[in-house]
């Protein structure tokens, strides 16, 4: 691929400050990206306005710059994009590919979270408070993840008609990443694995809209001992400036490389100047989860 197609992006959810886990994945799309000099870019997914933290989106982008990290262009923000997500929603109502669904969560225990198409042709208005989904095909969905190999899907039976807007009047996440991936020319995702599973609906979403799939790479998700996911819930600590360095060497080993010891004394930037030159994808772990040693 040539240097100046690769086009890739860093998009955290601004409901806590960033972690180690967050910072493994970070690391891995910023490398991938500059060591074939590509572009990247930052996206605050703020979708969900109750459940952002105040102060986050700044707490975010400054760790990111004490940290070494420099993007392309401005900081984009899903919060703004809501006309564009908008009118894609009402397109696909109009042409009958989305419909609207008055199902409450009650109505759907026991279904394990695949919809089983109640609302399908119910023909709701879809005016007001109504979630919409989108009609998903009889088809499996594969692809071939960089990291985890071939990845198999079939939306109808493994996950049902899924909602691109909910109920509340928030657009849902796999419409907006979707629709941002494609207007920001997005060409390579590398992301945590526990977005594997999302990818398929993605697949599709990308198809109805007549634009080319990104090339995907699902790097392990970091765990704690007790398998539980890092994040504010679980206890993480938010990532501390003056252990920038030391972080980043933690990171760069947690993804496979094997960066030298001294470079824990080093700044931020040499830390992750030695990761450009040295960046291979193929020695990330081949895995979904993996526990850091420290935690």
């Amino acid at each position: 691929m040539p240097a100046s197609s690769y086009v890739g992006r860093f998009a955290p959810t601004p409901s806590g400050y960033l972690h180690f886990g967050s910072l493994v994945a970070a690391v891995a799309s910023y490398l991938d990206a500059r060591a074939v000099k590509g572009r990247w870019l930052v996206r605050m997914e703020d979708l969900d306005p109750p459940r952002e933290m105040p102060g986050a989106q700044a707490a975010i982008l400054q760790t990111l710059e004490r940290y070494g990290f420099e993007w392309d262009g401005a900081v984009e923000r899903q919060s703004d994009r809501g006309e564009a997500y908008a009118a894609q929603v009402e397109q696909w109502l109009r042409s009958g590919l989305a419909y609207a669904c008055t199902c409450s969560r009650k109505q759907l225990e026991g279904s394990n979270g695949i919809y089983p198409g109640t609302c399908r042709n119910a023909q709701h208005d879809w005016h007001g408070e109504v979630a919409i989904r989108i009609r998903v095909p009889e088809l499996e969905y594969t692809f071939n993840d960089r990291l985890q190999g071939e990845f198999r899907q079939h939306l109808g039976r493994d996950v049902g008609d899924f909602i691109i807007r909910r109920r509340d009047g928030l657009f849902a996440y796999q419409l907006a990443v979707v629709l941002d991936d494609a207007w920001q020319g997005v060409t390579d995702i590398v992301r945590g694995a526990d977005l594997l599973d999302n990818t398929p609906r993605q697949l599709y979403l990308q198809e109805l809209l007549g634009v080319r799939a990104p090339r995907y790479l699902h790097v392990p998700l970091i765990v704690q001992p007790d398998g539980h996911k890092l994040g504010k819930s679980y206890r993480s600590p938010p990532l501390q400036p003056e252990q920038a360095a030391p972080l980043l060497v933690r990171a760069l080993r947690a993804l496979g490389q094997t960066p030298p010891a001294e470079l824990a004394r080093a700044t931020p930037c040499e830390v992750l100047g030695w990761g450009i030159a040295h960046w291979a994808a193929a020695r990330i772990p081949h895995t979904l989860t993996m526990e850091d040693a420290r935690l």
